[in-house]
């Protein structure tokens, strides 16, 4: 398989190629163009009720001329959370590697709205993982807080004469909010299966935002940015089981999405499934079981929500305007 190295890589970023046919704008007139606008505007074979474990499709590709096995589907179809590293420095090459892949990622309308922080204070990693109430963040030895980022971009909008206090400004708008989100998932996953791609082991941290009002103090962020997740980066002490995933049927659907789920194939597939997860997490787990799939479900839909998470109270403090915009007028 043919790899990038990370001078290749750099050589990509710096020297895309584009249509010469046409103009293209710079990043800065197009802000000033932008946020100035308002807001306006296979049916599933029976054995797919079953999962397929990354060992079985593997093996279905060695025997097919349709689809080829590759590094690259060997390192997503294998991805698992490692929650114990290895206390050896990651590289800087290699950091920079990760930062440039994640750069890499697909960001909407090229807009680039998210920036991401990498914490390197061990006293600072301490309070984050107080907050995730997991030690293993400390840790780690690579850490990046990843947030979705509308402040730069406001920057870059003034600058080039747009009044960022006028109502016809929508950085801050609900859809802004969520675009900017989308982007800081991408990047982290980005970086994420590069990591994995190198042989390291990662960790998506999702529990950094169980206190979002500290977070955000501690991380100094401003208006018009909000955390969304964290990545923790290591040489992987620990090699644990894939955890399953769900019968693709009850996640993948044709054309349209299902008028309901009360169906025997669906009922069928969810026992199977609830079976496989508790059957994972009792090998891993004996001496604490763990409930089936659809026990978790219950115990999450009824669990009291915390306003430490309370992203509806927290985004406006950041600057954002989630609530729902008006109609236009046409």
């Amino acid at each position: 398989m043919q790899t990038l190295s990370f001078h290749n890589l750099a050589q990509l970023a710096e020297h895309s190629s584009r249509d010469k046919s046409r103009p293209v704008f710079s990043f800065s007139a197009k802000l000033g163009t932008m946020y100035s606008m308002n807001q306006n505007n296979h049916t599933q074979s029976d054995s797919e009720t079953q999962s397929e474990t990354p060992a079985q499709l593997a093996e279905s590709w060695h025997g097919s001329d349709a689809t080829a096995h590759n590094d690259a589907m060997d390192t997503l179809l294998n991805r698992r959370s490692i929650r114990r590293f290895e206390s050896t420095p990651i590289p800087p090459k290699t950091s920079e590697l990760l930062e440039l892949a994640a750069q890499r990622a697909a960001t909407s309308q090229f807009l680039n709205a998210w920036s991401a922080i990498r914490i390197t204070d061990p006293a600072l990693k301490q309070q984050l993982a107080e907050i995730g109430e997991q030690p293993y963040i400390a840790e780690a030895p690579l850490l990046y807080i990843f947030v979705l980022d509308q402040r730069r971009n406001a920057h870059i909008a003034k600058e080039q004469g747009i009044d960022v206090s006028a109502d016809g400004f929508n950085l801050a708008s609900s859809y802004r909010f969520l675009q900017a989100q989308n982007d800081a998932v991408l990047a982290l996953h980005a970086m994420e299966t590069a990591a994995e791609s190198l042989g390291l082991g990662c960790v998506i941290l999702g529990s950094v935002l169980n206190d979002i009002d500290r977070l955000i103090t501690l991380l100094h962020l401003r208006q018009l940015t909000f955390p969304v997740l964290g990545l923790a980066i290591g040489k992987p002490a620990q090699q644990p089981t894939l955890k399953p995933r769900m019968p693709r049927s009850m996640q993948f659907f044709e054309n349209a999405y299902p008028a309901d789920f009360d169906n025997e194939e669906f009922s069928q597939s969810l026992i199977s499934f609830d079976a496989t997860v508790h059957q994972y997490y009792d090998l891993r787990h004996a001496d604490r079981p763990v409930a089936a799939f659809s026990a978790q479900i219950k115990k999450v839909s009824s669990a009291k929500p915390s306003r430490l998470n309370d992203i509806g109270r927290l985004a406006p403090k950041q600057g954002f305007d989630i609530r729902t915009q008006p109609e236009q007028e046409h």
